[in-house]
C-alpha cells in the first residue's frame, strides 16, 4: 500500500511502470484515471459499479474473474481499522497505514501477531551484494 500524493494519471504511471510488469493484466473499477493503461502497455478489465456490475465472467466458465472485491475488501477492513483512531494527522497516516499492512500481511491476530512484530524487528539486515 502506498499513499500517492494526489490521484491523477501523471501521479499513478510512475507507480504502476514500478511494481507492475508490463502484459500484466490489471482489474479495476470504471474510474477515468486508469483508462490509459492499455496505452501503457498493461491488459485492462473493469468492472462499471455504476451500472450494479461488481464481478464479470468473461469466459463463460462460471466463475466470475473480472472483479475488484479482494482490493475493495482490503480498503474496507484498513477504513474498520482506522475507525477507532479518530484524528489521525495526514502527516501520521503513513505510519498507520504501513503498520496495517503490516499487520494484514503478517496473518495472525492477537498474540501471534507479537511473535511476527518481534521477528522483524531483530531480523538481521538483508545482505547488499557487491
Amino acid at each position: 500500500m502506498h499513499m500517492l500524493a494526489n490521484v491523477q494519471q501523471v501521479t499513478i504511471a510512475p507507480f504502476l511502470r514500478a511494481a507492475i510488469a508490463p502484459g500484466t493484466t490489471v482489474y479495476t473499477d470504471d474510474y477515468d484515471i486508469y483508462g490509459r493503461l492499455k496505452e501503457w502497455g498493461y491488459e485492462h478489465l473493469t468492472v462499471n459499479h455504476g451500472r450494479g456490475e461488481y464481478a464479470r465472467d468473461d469466459d463463460g466458465d462460471g466463475f466470475h474473474e473480472v472483479h475488484v472485491n479482494t482490493m475493495e475488501g482490503c480498503w474496507s477492513l484498513l477504513r474498520s481499522w482506522l475507525r477507532p483512531h479518530r484524528g489521525i494527522s495526514q502527516e501520521k497516516l503513513p505510519l498507520y497505514v504501513g503498520f496495517f499492512q503490516f499487520v494484514h500481511n503478517a496473518r495472525k491476530r492477537g498474540k501471534a501477531l507479537l511473535e511476527s512484530l518481534v521477528a522483524t524487528l531483530i531480523a538481521p539486515p538483508p545482505r547488499i551484494a557487491g
